[in-house]
């Protein structure tokens, strides 16, 4: 990727070495794109559309910033997807307005399950969005409306069965660990590039360490090594802060 932003726009080894960066982030896009299977879209779908994501990601990448490419690309292939289940999970005859409700209250819910310590009612959520408690009932009864499947279609087997509707809308990790990351930037810094894209693969990709040894072209025992002194460098930074 160091190499491809070296070259400017129009170099003649510039479409090549793209699709290489490409090819070879690959893995990543797929890896993140079936962290989402079995919510309503077909895995090839969300492949394609995680592979979008990469590729924007590969297109907007500024090197100079001093952010390495995997802690710019995760961001950017999740919210791709997450995008992709918003304009593509509800049916064209719900009015944006509920749309719109329904995505407002869902991060109501979760925000005030956090400060409540308890799962809202409708009159909690209509008096943090300043709605009313019927226009809560409306925004409930859109999200009912997804054209892919119904949101009452069960996940799993058994008792721990859930249903797809409890899946989506829900608090997402993975931008909570991308705030977090720009909070560390500073520390994340100091640590060489390969230290970098490891420590990022690992914890804001959740990949495992044979996984980042294929990615990063060495013996998982070598990754293992190099997260431990990663991790060892950046608790030394954080506590001089």
């Amino acid at each position: 990727m160091t190499a491809l932003s070296a070259l400017p726009e129009g170099h003649p080894d510039r479409p090549a070495l793209r699709n290489q960066v490409i090819e070879a982030w690959l893995p990543l896009a797929n890896h993140l794109a079936f962290r989402y299977s079995g919510r309503g879209e077909p895995n090839g779908d969300l492949a394609q559309t995680a592979a979008l994501g990469l590729i924007k990601a590969v297109d907007r990448f500024d090197a100079s910033r001093g952010v390495d490419f995997a802690g710019f690309a995760i961001p950017t292939i999740l919210g791709e997807i997450k995008r992709h289940f918003r304009d593509r999970t509800w049916n064209i005859r719900v009015p944006r307005r509920l749309q719109e409700l329904r995505l407002k209250i869902s991060e109501a819910n979760s925000t005030l399950t956090q400060t409540l310590n308890r799962a809202p009612t409708v009159a909690d959520i209509a008096t943090h969005l300043d709605v009313t408690e019927e226009e809560v009932l409306e925004g409930l009864e859109g999200a009912r409306a997804y054209n892919a499947v119904s949101l009452n279609t069960p996940i799993g087997d058994g008792e721990s069965a859930t249903e797809l509707g409890d899946t989506l809308g829900s608090q997402d990790d993975e931008y909570e660990l991308a705030e977090l990351r720009v909070a560390l930037g500073p520390a994340l810094a100091t640590l060489d590039e390969r230290e970098q894209k490891i420590l990022t693969l690992r914890f804001y990709g959740n990949l495992t360490q044979s996984e980042i040894a294929a990615q990063v072209g060495v013996s998982q025992m070598h990754v293992s090594r190099l997260l431990a002194r990663a991790l060892t460098k950046l608790r030394g930074q954080l506590a001089d802060c």
